[in-house]
């Protein structure tokens, strides 16, 4: 017979570890960036929920995190991704990568040769009216948007120590 305490350190043991498999230290080789595209639920310049989407590492050891904002009248694309991922196929990264927001570069010699009629293809990069990069390296998931980490968490962490209490 077990005793009547076994089913509540069952209970406590589960719950505590299902948050560790996925749960980050900090304490990783790179750095975590969310990855995400503004066609995704909750991935919007400003709607950002973080609970969707969980970071990956990125692959280099110095890299960043990008949030890519793209805007053209009232339309508004969001990409986020570790830049050594975006350096790939994007050709208008600025050269200043340092911590903040700038406006993208102008590739001179994209679609140079290309004599082409469709206007679908976009080979000149020019969909977009206005094209932002910001950066940042600094922490954990730098490139969402505000958490809702604040005082919401202290207060039910406050009722849940008095609940303790009594």
């Amino acid at each position: 017979m077990l005793p009547p305490t076994t089913p509540l350190i069952v209970a406590t043991a589960i719950l505590l570890a299902v948050p560790a498999i996925s749960f980050k230290t900090g304490l990783e080789d790179g750095l975590i960036c969310n990855v995400c595209v503004g066609t995704h639920p909750g991935c919007g310049e400003t709607g950002f929920d973080y609970r969707w989407y969980w970071g990956k590492m990125c692959p280099r050891y110095n890299d960043k995190c990008v949030k890519l904002i793209e805007k053209k009248g009232a339309e508004v694309m969001v990409t986020r991704d570790c830049l050594s991922n975006l350096e790939a196929f994007r050709t208008d990264i600025p050269a200043d990568k340092y911590e903040g927001c700038r406006s993208a570069s102008k590739d001179v010699k994209l679609g140079q040769h290309v004599f082409n009629k469709i206007e679908e293809l976009d080979v000149y990069r020019n969909h977009y009216d206005n094209t932002t990069y910001c950066f940042c390296d600094f922490d954990h998931w730098c490139n969402g948007g505000h958490h809702m980490m604040g005082t919401g968490w202290v207060v039910v962490g406050f009722a849940i120590f008095l609940a303790i209490l009594h």
